[in-house]
């Protein structure tokens, strides 16, 4: 079978890759649940987030600017990340690679 028919069909399932809708409808395979946060994991995740930015001063500075320079200097990333998540919420990496390399826009 087909590379592509199987993708869509989910026999070969595709973790994280988006796929467009064509005339006749979305090729996604629908859950039959979907499962959502309760109030406190919510406020727990909330919590958890304004900790990260009010607790962590230098330690904080020093993960996003080795982050920094580690992404300015076309360098792996990885190790450099696994030490900024320790400290630093999502927005914050991700406003700090936006810095050194811009965001990704498709050419039309």
């Amino acid at each position: 079978m087909h590379y592509e028919t199987l993708k869509h069909t989910g026999e070969f399932p595709i973790i994280g890759v988006n796929t467009f809708l064509s005339s006749k409808g979305s090729p996604t395979i629908i859950p039959s649940e979907v499962i959502r946060a309760t109030e406190q994991e919510k406020q727990i995740q909330i919590n958890t987030v304004r900790a990260l930015h009010t607790n962590k001063g230098a330690e904080l500075r020093e993960a996003l600017e080795a982050l920094t320079v580690a992404a300015k200097n076309n360098e792996n990333l990885f190790a450099v990340l696994m030490q900024a998540v320790k400290v630093a919420s999502l927005g914050q990496i991700t406003r700090v690679l936006f810095d050194v390399g811009g965001q990704y826009r498709r050419n039309m």
